[in-house]
């Protein structure tokens, strides 16, 4: 009975968020918490990292300038887009952009806006298209909503684990032994399968986010080619990683510049 239940309320909840769709791809999408929440705890982590002591904020710099240039650029670009096409009340963005002093090759985008470019990928983005690439990306996690998203898959996961635990404990047969077992497995590998779907869809996004801005997507792969060049290839098997392989992300956005073309403005 507990397991009908709870099998029931999590149905229940699928059926009633699963009507959010992303922008541009289409895909309809799982999402059991709001943007509100999403976008306010985001800001206060973003202020409270921008206020850390540890943290070198680069502000005076022309690396700096070019990061709120390009940044700005973007998002004028994509309110636009969102709001000719019916996303505009969705998304309350509150764009910053920051450069951070740090070795570090990355760039991230909270949700709400929040984004940091760390000042080790410049020798990599090279020019205004290869930073553009990078942010757009980033930006397509956030227009996508991939944080709520992964929070709401955590939560499915989450119960019905919770729901296989209760078989287990109400019948000790083999085969629920080896369910429970299997289950454990199978839904990390379900996740990161789901987060290599979300990297290929920032990824997509991205490209045409850079295009509507008025920079090239032809760009982005050799931007993507130098990160490949980069790493030296030491990255984990495809099969086990939240990250498509560098091969497949840069024939993946080869077969995707054509669709960007049609936004691409100079």
């Amino acid at each position: 009975m507990k397991i009908s239940k709870l099998i029931l309320a999590l149905t229940t909840a699928v059926v009633f968020y699963s009507c959010s769709t992303v922008p541009l791809t289409g895909r309809k999408q799982f999402l059991a918490v709001g943007d509100a929440q999403v976008n306010e705890s985001a800001a206060a982590s973003y202020k409270q990292l921008l206020s850390d002591p540890k943290t070198k904020v680069i502000s005076s710099s022309a690396d700096a300038q070019r990061v709120k240039r390009v940044g700005n650029q973007l998002a004028s670009a994509i309110q636009r887009y969102l709001s000719q096409n019916g996303y505009g009340d969705q998304y309350n963005f509150q764009w910053e952009f920051n450069l951070i002093e740090s070795n570090e090759v990355n760039a991230w985008c909270m949700p709400g806006g929040k984004v940091a470019v760390y000042s080790g990928i410049l020798p990599i983005t090279k020019d205004d298209a290869g930073l553009a690439t990078v942010m757009g990306h980033e930006i397509g996690h956030a227009i996508a909503k991939h944080s709520a998203e992964r929070i709401s898959q955590e939560y499915v996961a989450q119960g019905l684990g919770a729901a296989v635990g209760v078989a287990s404990n109400s019948s000790q047969s083999g085969l629920l032994k080896i369910t429970n077992a299997l289950y454990g497995t199978g839904s990390q590998l379900a996740l990161l399968h789901y987060g290599r779907g979300q990297e290929t869809e920032a990824d997509r996004l991205g490209l045409t986010f850079m295009a509507m801005a008025g920079y090239d997507p032809n760009a982005a792969v050799g931007f993507w080619q130098r990160m490949a060049a980069k790493s030296g290839g030491a990255a984990p098997p495809e099969f086990l990683s939240t990250h498509p392989s560098d091969a497949t992300r840069i024939r993946e956005i080869q077969n995707r510049i054509p669709e960007a073309m049609k936004y691409y403005k100079k």
